[in-house]
């Protein structure tokens, strides 16, 4: 064999050699891209279409839906109250309102709040803040009187979906989701990395798009911070 032919074939070899290792890698990152891609797939399209609205938060209108109303107290739920409050002279001390009061409270007042929601005490008022995604409600107990005030305010849908973009009073549940699916944006983005670089020889825009999607953003904050 002819030193030109040895030359052929061992750049043949060396050619095949890269094409099967880069089919090895194409089998083994193509299934992590796709699942991960479809499994972020809807949640991606929300976090985009709220970005939206929560950067033109100003401009869209909020109309809140307001109800509210007091409730005279009984002497018997008086009562209960004051053997239930905790033993804490002089400051605010932070415990649930008694389950037999809540569960009546709840139904009567048309209000939702989990078991064991903690309410402020102090010797002349109970404070129950009750703050959810897109409302804001709260009740207010005066210790001296025995009135019971409160007030549910309801932002709409729009307040809603921001609120759980953003994670406001969504509980732990919901911040566990939002670190699952951090986390497997990760893990779509890089992935989709790794298949550009194996695609990168055959499309030469490759690299200077992705330069351009890290340069151009980073280069609109350093201007939009000065």
């Amino acid at each position: 064999m002819s030193e030109s032919a040895a030359v052929s074939a061992r750049l043949a070899d060396d050619a095949a050699r890269r094409s099967q290792s880069r089919a090895r890698w194409l089998k083994a990152i193509l299934p992590w891209h796709w699942i991960s891609s479809a499994l972020t797939l809807a949640g991606l399209l929300a976090f985009a279409l709220t970005g939206i609205t929560l950067n033109h938060a100003g401009a869209i209108e909020a109309r809140p839906v307001v109800r509210s109303g007091e409730l005279q107290l009984t002497v018997a739920q008086r009562s209960v109250l004051d053997r239930a409050a905790p033993r804490a002279e002089g400051t605010t001390t932070r415990a649930p309102l008694p389950a037999s009061l809540a569960d009546g409270w709840r139904a009567e007042l048309a209000l939702s709040w989990p078991d064991g929601a903690i309410a402020e005490w102090s010797a002349e008022e109970i404070y129950l803040a009750l703050p959810r995604p897109g409302g804001d409600a709260w009740l207010r107990i005066d210790r001296r009187s025995g009135l019971l005030e409160w007030e549910d305010s309801d932002r709409g849908s729009i307040a809603w979906l921001n609120d759980l973009h953003k994670g406001r009073h969504t509980g732990a549940l919901w911040s566990a989701f939002i670190d699952i699916f951090a986390a497997a944006c990760v893990m779509a983005a890089v992935t989709g990395l790794l298949l550009l670089a194996l695609h990168a020889r055959r499309r030469p825009s490759t690299w200077p798009l992705v330069a351009a999607g890290l340069v151009l953003p980073a280069l609109l904050a350093v201007w939009a911070a000065h």
